[in-house]
């Protein structure tokens, strides 16, 4: 029996490790995307294995568009057809308000957390849709809270970003019912990883409805769900991982 091949971008740490982790233990072959830390990317890769799935790290900077198609396509001469993907590829820049915020930093959120995540849904599109000679597959974007709160006093720019995933998530979720694709999003709250700036989680933690912040695992959970077939009339939808918050 043929293996699932998912590809996380972005899946080194935190989020995208999480899930890479689980999949494996789901039966999932998988890619691991990752920027510089290949040390990371390399961890990861040994518990896939361990958890009894093929993997493979690829670098990769997903704000680029040659390598994005890059990564794809090694996936694919590695493990087979890309069957599943995760975006979890995503920066925020140093908080602060947006009148204090710099004009470089902004614009490279945008190529990262926008830019580069519809690229990587146009990837998908091209290579798993029926339309066009693909087997079908299922997609998650990772957005965040912050696109519906605001990011007010800390991250508008990011906030932003992300409103625009959730956009393209409706819109490619409509544009690909018909060919065997299923695009979602999970949209996390405060969630302990190397993404929280020192000392918010202490100071967000307590003021959150749960009393916490969430743990990787939990959004990794909800992801797993969205790639299964247990998900399988979920189209265009957005679940929210956040804690009530």
């Amino acid at each position: 029996m043929t293996r699932p091949v998912l590809l996380i971008a972005g899946g080194s740490r935190g989020i995208g490790a999480a899930t890479a982790r689980l999949a494996a233990k789901a039966g999932y072959d998988v890619a691991i995307n990752y920027k510089s830390n290949a040390t990371a990317a390399a961890d990861v890769v040994a518990a896939v294995k361990g958890a009894g799935g093929n993997a493979l790290a690829v670098q990769g900077d997903m704000a680029v568009e040659n390598d994005i198609v890059r990564v794809f396509d090694e996936t694919t001469r590695t493990l087979g057809p890309v069957t599943h993907f995760v975006h979890s590829s995503g920066i925020i820049g140093p908080y602060s308000r947006l009148d204090q915020a710099d004009a470089a930093m902004m614009k490279e959120v945008f190529e990262v957390d926008t830019f580069g995540a519809i690229l990587c849904l146009r990837e998908c599109a091209r290579r798993m849709s029926t339309k066009n000679g693909g087997q079908g597959g299922a997609v998650v974007m990772l957005s965040s809270m912050a696109a519906t709160i605001g990011g007010a006093g800390e991250c508008v720019w990011y906030a932003a970003a992300k409103g625009a995933v959730d956009s393209m998530v409706i819109g490619m979720g409509r544009e690909i019912a018909k060919e065997g694709m299923r695009v979602n999003a999970v949209t996390p709250g405060v969630i302990d990883t190397d993404i929280q700036p020192a000392g918010r989680l202490d100071r967000v933690g307590p003021l959150l409805p749960m009393g916490r912040p969430g743990q990787a695992h939990e959004v990794a959970e909800a992801i797993l769900f969205l790639l299964s077939d247990a998900a399988s009339y979920i189209n265009g939808a957005n679940l929210r991982v956040s804690g009530a918050r």
